[in-house]
């Protein structure tokens, strides 16, 4: 019998505690407003993403994982980063192979000041062989 005046007192006091928590919040709601877990473009806008931006980007947590439109929306950033990357490494490229193509076959640079050019012959080019 003790057991069930037990279990009675404790069910009263629980149904008391709840229902002072949901009565008696007061101005306040009970439950705050939890701020959205979506993504908020932690990478910078005005700069190009770097190394720590890559390293400091967490993601939210959804149900089953990572939501797939943060994660794309994330990749996609930085598959634009790379690909400007690139083509900004392939025309540095291109001009200092054209750089050095002219340097190939501009004038001699091994050759001393005051020296005058030669030919393959040996003689100052645009002189024939008199032979």
């Amino acid at each position: 019998m003790r057991v069930f005046w037990f279990l009675l007192l404790t069910m009263a006091v629980v149904v008391a505690a709840v229902t002072m928590a949901v009565v008696g919040g007061g101005v306040s709601a009970v439950l705050q407003d939890v701020e959205s877990e979506r993504l908020t473009d932690p990478l910078p806008a005005d700069r190009p993403v770097g190394r720590a931006d890559v390293e400091a980007l967490r993601l939210p947590m959804a149900v089953r994982g990572y939501r797939m439109s943060d994660v794309d929306e994330a990749l996609g950033r930085l598959g634009a980063e790379l690909a400007e990357r690139d083509a900004r490494i392939a025309e540095l490229e291109s001009a200092l192979a054209g750089a050095q193509a002219a340097t190939v076959t501009g004038p001699d640079l091994f050759k001393r000041p005051g020296e005058p050019l030669t030919g393959e012959n040996g003689r100052p080019p645009g002189e024939d062989d008199p032979r």
